[in-house]
């Protein structure tokens, strides 16, 4: 559980800058996107596909340039 302790003269918004700075570093929120709606197996097979596909593509480009 992300927790974030406000000082006595801080402002809220830097202690909300901070709360979720430290959210999106524990990875809550793509954790929480992923869940949203239920994925059957195929279409999960399908998405990692798609991001396997994607993932070579960026390294091939990136073996080009150099």
């Amino acid at each position: 559980m992300t927790q974030v302790v406000v000082g006595e003269n801080e402002q809220l918004e830097s202690a909300l800058r901070r709360f979720k700075r430290k959210v999106s570093q524990a990875g809550i929120f793509a954790d929480m996107k992923k869940n949203r709606h239920f994925e059957t197996f195929a279409q999960k097979r399908k998405r990692k596909e798609i991001a396997r596909h994607r993932e070579r593509r960026r390294l091939r480009n990136r073996r080009r340039r150099f």
